[in-house]
């Protein structure tokens, strides 16, 4: 069984017009929802789409701020998902985080919601993990963007918890570096990346 994380495929990430578009992510859409129409109950223990999250008046003071122009403001057109968790087999759990940084393990009490069951509890982000490991599951699959940014903190922190993390190098693109970079100069063998 794996896991599968899909970061920030979000319309001002992924749209050529975007407000803060990674070059080629537009093109990633069609590929991404086939890989996700493709997964198989079996053998896919849930899926995670994370949001970058951003209210205007919080952002302003922020570090993030200080690098990238305001983007993925909640309710905004731009922080909606370009991939549809419809396009996902019904018997596959889906989830959704929201995160104000770029490390969705930065912030305390950051909590999993269920996409399908909106009346469903929140499940709190590190038990979840941990029971997922409890549960066996070992192999987490992470797509999205941007591969030096948000898929790269996603990665780090799976891989601190113990999980194997492979990051298709056509699911995924970078703002500076992409994914074979980011393998080779922060993860030293320790994520496997294919085509």
């Amino acid at each position: 069984m794996k896991f599968v994380i899909v970061v920030d495929t979000q319309r001002d990430f992924m749209a050529a017009d975007g407000a803060l578009s990674v070059a080629g992510a537009e093109a990633l859409v069609p590929a991404a929802e086939h890989f996700l129409a493709a997964l198989r109950p079996e053998d896919t223990a849930g899926i995670l789409f994370t949001y970058d999250t951003h209210e205007p008046e919080v952002y302003a003071n922020s570090p993030e701020a200080e690098q990238f122009p305001p983007h993925c403001v909640k309710g905004s057109a731009g922080w909606d998902n370009m991939l549809s968790p419809d396009t996902v087999d019904d018997a596959i759990p889906v989830y959704r985080l929201e995160k104000g940084v770029f490390d969705m393990w930065a912030e305390p009490d950051i909590v999993l919601c269920d996409e399908r069951r909106a009346e469903a509890p929140p499940l709190p982000r590190d038990a979840f993990f941990e029971r997922l490991r409890r549960d066996g599951v070992r192999d987490v699959t992470v797509i999205g963007v941007a591969a030096d940014y948000c898929v790269k903190w996603a990665v780090e922190g799976l891989l601190a918890r113990g999980f194997d993390v492979t990051v298709p190098e056509s699911l995924t693109r970078g703002i500076a570096r992409q994914i074979r970079d980011v393998a080779a100069e922060d993860f030293a063998g320790r994520l496997l990346v294919t085509a």
